[in-house]
């Protein structure tokens, strides 16, 4: 197997087009460099360069087998990110939480940011809702999660509102009744099925009178609404994503209805230093 320098002076020999070039780029003697390449050679049963001219070239064989050289150098040098990063600490796997009254732009460019600064550790996004989102946390299934914000929480959970909100409106099917009213008010909402949001924790809390059928995301509720099974407060965003052309906001007194939003983490399973630099850039 060749080694971490001898594949690095054939890359470099190939790329700087002489064997003197990449011994002044690594800072070795040219005889080094010329060594290195021989023994790969020898090692690998194959001529990598034409030395028949003045400066050596690369035969068909050499080309090819630079192409894997220089994957063999990248893969390394993500391992040897990966550990540094490991052994100082940072976490294998980093789990964020998102309710779906939450889309933003903030998030998706601080995930591009996060990509390049942490390309090796896994990252894992859960949809949830309500207490569903808090119990992810509190127990440490997730790291930081970003939800509709609360009057109160546990004790044992920070949290922070962004700078960024979301918007909720009512929606149904266009073939709906109440889609063929230009207002309409409480009492003709009561007429109707509600589409409600329950989570999976508390399923019957605030329960509602009147026929309701509940689901716990705003996905679900938003295809049984397109369904034609009653009328549901939906993330407009949702909306405008996934159910434009067949779902019709309502126009009802004090909808649509701004949406603050919550970054949340634990004081007893806290996120570590990825983790943490995430949580610094979405709440700046």
């Amino acid at each position: 197997m060749a080694s971490h320098e001898v594949l690095l002076a054939f890359v470099q020999a190939a790329t700087q087009g002489s064997f003197s070039a990449a011994a002044r780029k690594l800072g070795k003697s040219q005889s080094t460099i010329s060594a290195a390449v021989a023994s790969l050679e020898i090692d690998l049963d194959v001529q990598l360069f034409d030395r028949s001219s003045r400066k050596p070239g690369l035969t068909p064989a050499g080309h090819v087998l630079l192409q894997r050289a220089e994957e063999i150098l990248a893969a390394t040098s993500r391992l040897e990110m990966a550990a540094s990063q490991l052994s100082r600490g940072i976490e294998a796997k980093l789990t964020i939480a998102l309710s779906d009254t939450y889309q933003s732009d903030r998030f998706e460019s601080c995930l591009s940011a996060f990509e390049q600064r942490y390309p090796d550790l896994e990252l894992e996004c859960l949809i949830a809702e309500c207490d569903d989102l808090i119990a992810l946390v509190q127990s440490g299934r997730a790291h930081i999660a970003f939800a509709e914000k609360q009057d109160h929480y546990p004790a044992d959970l920070e949290h922070q509102t962004l700078d960024e909100r979301g918007e909720i409106s009512l929606y149904v099917s266009r073939k709906h009744p109440l889609a063929q009213l230009d207002l309409v008010d409480e009492q003709a909402l009561r007429q109707h099925r509600e589409l409600r949001l329950a989570t999976v924790l508390n399923p019957y809390e605030s329960r509602s009178q009147g026929r309701v059928w509940s689901a716990p995301s705003y996905l679900m509720l938003l295809e049984m609404a397109q369904g034609g099974f009653g009328w549901a407060p939906l993330p407009r965003w949702l909306v405008e994503g996934f159910g434009a052309g067949r779902l019709q906001e309502l126009q009802v007194r004090g909808w649509p209805r701004s949406v603050a939003v919550d970054a949340l983490w634990s004081r007893l399973h806290p996120p570590g230093p990825a983790g943490s630099w995430l949580l610094a850039r979405m709440l700046q």
